[in-house]
Parts: C-alpha cells; structure tokens; sequence
C-alpha cells in the first residue's frame, strides 16, 4: 500500500526524538491521579470483560504498555517509529513491540479485548479518523473496550521543535464532540467522556473517551478511502 505522507513525517520525527522522549515525557506514575484513574478503569472495564490482549496503538518507548501490564492486561505495543520499538524493547524486553502503523494493523479481526490510543491519533488528518476508527473497531472483539486519550480543540499545529529536536509532523487537534461523533460512526458506543481544561492553554483541553464496541456481528462499511 502507498503510505501517507503525514507517517512519513511522523516516524522521521519521533525517530529522531526517541531517546530525548525517553528522558524528557513523564512516565505513568508521574502523570497527574485522573489520566492514571482512568487507566485503571479501562484495564478493569478489559478484565472485566474477560481479557484478551490489548494493543497501545503509538506506545513509543513502551512505559504505558508496561504500565498497563502491571495492571493486570496482557498489553503489546505497536508504533510507527523504529527508533520509539526498539528502546521499547530494550527497556521491556519481556513484553512485545511491533514496528507498525496504527493504520494499518497487521492483527485478526475481533483479536483485542482492549486498545489505548494514549496521545496518539492528533498526528492523524481528520480527513483519516474514520478509516483509522475503522481499524480499531476491525480488530477488536464484540465488547472490547477503547481508551481514547488527547488534546481537544480546533486547530492544526505545525511544530518546527520538540523534545529539543526539528520535527517535521502535524498535531491535528479535533473538538471532542467531533470525536465522539466519529467513534459512534464506526460502530462505538461512547461510555465515558472526561475533559479537562488544559493548564497553560486556553485553546484545549485534555481529553478522555472510553468506548465500547457494540455487541453486534456486523462491522462498519470500509471507507473508500486508501488504509495505510
């Protein structure tokens, strides 16, 4: 398949900015006690429902898959970068990493009991959400859960630095009615929705969705739109 170019910009990117990630992002004990409240539900919500694996879709150096590994969940991690897998798998060596696309998952269909998507999807255009949302639902069981977690707002942003490093992607930042809208579309039910005022900017929140794939056996018509 031919690859997006906003991928392209994204694993050249965070390729670059790995290791300075790695030192300079807080790791999950340090992140403030909702985002980590909310972890806790969804690992409950995915045990409850009986297990099965959970997928952290753009894990980077893999804290958050641990974490949610010390919570009980059978957690992998998937990500874009090459650089962002391997520390993953050097500093977790006994937990998987795959060096994949969000967009386009390489798992079974109905194979997750669980996905988080954690500050993850804002790199992709708005124009892609449906075919992205799409994926989730593909790969997760009738049931599962997802933890939708990122910046709300209406605007796109073209950084030119992070983590001290030149950085060539966009962070697209969706309202979170938007959102919610697209993930009842490709055949969520959203349960919870969290937002909170973000400390330094006015213009967006943090936001938390978690949903549900509805018990139903037929999946979402496929965007005509090329998945990569």
């Amino acid at each position: 398949m031919t690859e997006h170019a906003h991928l392209a910009a994204v694993r050249e990117s965070y390729d670059t900015v790995a290791a300075d990630y790695l030192r300079l992002v807080v790791p999950p004990e340090g992140m403030d006690p909702v985002s980590r409240a909310m972890l806790a539900a969804f690992a409950e919500l995915v045990r409850g429902a009986g297990g099965g694996p959970v997928a952290d879709l753009g894990c980077g150096p893999g804290r958050v898959t641990a974490y949610l590994d010390s919570l009980g969940l059978s957690a992998f991690g998937v990500d874009v970068s090459g650089e962002m897998v391997a520390l993953a798998r050097h500093c977790y060596p006994q937990l998987l990493f795959l060096h994949s696309s969000m967009a386009d998952l390489d798992l079974a269909d109905r194979s997750l009991g669980g996905i988080l998507a954690w500050y993850s999807v804002h790199h992709t255009p708005p124009a892609l959400l449906p075919q992205l949302f799409a994926g989730f639902h593909r790969v997760l069981a009738p049931g599962g859960h997802l933890l939708l977690g990122g910046h709300a707002g209406d605007a796109c942003l073209y950084p030119a630095e992070a983590y001290g490093h030149p950085v060539s992607y966009a962070s697209h930042l969706v309202p979170a009615d938007r959102l919610a809208e697209l993930l009842t579309g490709a055949g969520f039910a959203v349960t919870t929705r969290l937002e909170q005022p973000h400390p330094q900017r006015a213009d967006r929140s943090h936001l938390c969705l978690l949903a549900q794939r509805r018990q139903s056996a037929t999946l979402p018509p496929s965007p005509d739109a090329t998945n990569s």
